[in-house]
């Protein structure tokens, strides 16, 4: 059985804000690990993207989103932690 993560293993967002509630797996069925920002059809969207690069980007959108600087650098400080970076140096 496969572990089911609250939140987007490559970029932090919970999963239940993703639409369709996950990115899709290469059969089409939903990804419980991934959003649907990061992950289609098994792969990842940016697939070349590194754990900083992520940080930087997750950042600029929450700004975008209204949320205060300080939230946004809070949130993306844990994004090296998650499981798509975790055995990337």
């Amino acid at each position: 059985m496969s572990k089911t993560y609250k939140n987007c293993q490559s970029c932090g967002m919970p999963l239940a804000k993703s639409p369709n509630g996950g990115g899709t797996n290469e059969d089409g069925s939903i990804s419980t690990m991934y959003c649907a920002y990061c992950y289609e059809n098994g792969k990842f969207k940016q697939p070349d993207i590194n754990a900083a690069e992520m940080q930087v980007f997750v950042k600029g959108k929450m700004k975008e989103m209204g949320f205060p600087g300080f939230l946004a650098s809070l949130y993306a400080k844990g994004i090296p932690k998650l499981e798509r970076w975790k055995n990337k140096a």
